[in-house]
């Protein structure tokens, strides 16, 4: 058999072929004298096993390992991890099935964010707190939340979530933040020696209900060292960023107190 006839009577292609000699999975003949290599049997037999086992979804330095076992143990062995691989990528296709769900849900209710699919909760309350419409740093706030809920482990992202709920659901709160924010927007050109900027800090700190205090005061001075903490406070124009400086100081204090 020609190597055209060797790959339609396996059922792959004649590059595949080649392709497995270039690895070493499939014995190449030795050409003839008219310069064609003259496929065997056992060539067939060889192939059809190598399209066998890729097809069960084994990786071809799989597949050689299989071949070079001549009692089996290995393909056992590889089955095996294959299976506990198959079974691990259907949980997680559930569990991915499960999310699209909830997404499809919040879309068609007209309840997914602005700022595009996240967990639940956190949608669900950026859907109580409303649009940030009109205010910059309440936007970026917004965005920094998202970018929190796909970063933090899901039970910190969940406490973070349930501390951050009085600020939707308590109308004083909300209102206070609408002021506050607009406050924090004046400051984008502003200096950072401006007089408002100390004032504008105790506030902030005072507004934040007490679940949320224990969060950030707990890891405000270790993530203002951290690169992630960096940036965060490099996304503020300098004034803004030097109010969310000393509101986090006076959160870590009074964090302290009520621990």
């Amino acid at each position: 058999m020609r190597i055209g006839e060797l790959a339609a009577l396996a059922g792959v292609t004649s590059r595949a072929v080649r392709h497995y000699h270039h690895l070493g999975l499939l014995p190449e003949p030795e050409r003839r004298s008219n310069g064609y290599r003259e496929y065997g049997l056992r060539h067939a037999v060889e192939l059809a096993r190598i399209k066998r086992l890729t097809e069960l979804g084994l990786g071809l330095g799989e597949v050689r390992d299989v071949l070079a076992d001549d009692e089996g143990k290995e393909l056992a062995e590889v089955l095996e991890e294959l299976d506990a691989d198959l079974a691990r990528q259907e949980d997680a296709l559930r569990e991915r099935r499960a999310r699209l769900k909830v997404l499809l849900a919040q879309a068609r209710a007209g309840r997914l964010p602005a700022e595009g699919p996240v967990s639940p909760g956190l949608a669900e309350l950026l859907g109580a707190l409303g649009p940030a419409t009109g205010s910059g740093t309440a936007a970026k706030d917004r965005e920094h939340l998202v970018l929190l809920d796909s970063m933090a482990d899901p039970a910190e992202r969940d406490r973070l979530v349930d501390a951050l709920r009085p600020l939707a659901e308590d109308p004083e709160l909300a209102s206070r933040s609408k002021e506050l924010y607009a406050r924090l927007d004046e400051l984008a050109e502003a200096g950072v020696d401006d007089p408002r900027i100390a004032p504008l800090a105790a506030e902030f700190a005072a507004y934040m209900p007490d679940e949320l205090v224990k969060l950030m005061g707990a890891s405000g001075e270790r993530d203002r060292q951290h690169p992630f903490g960096e940036a965060f406070m490099a996304d503020f124009a300098p004034a803004q960023a030097e109010v969310v400086r000393r509101m986090i100081e006076a959160l870590v204090v009074r964090a302290r107190g009520l621990a």
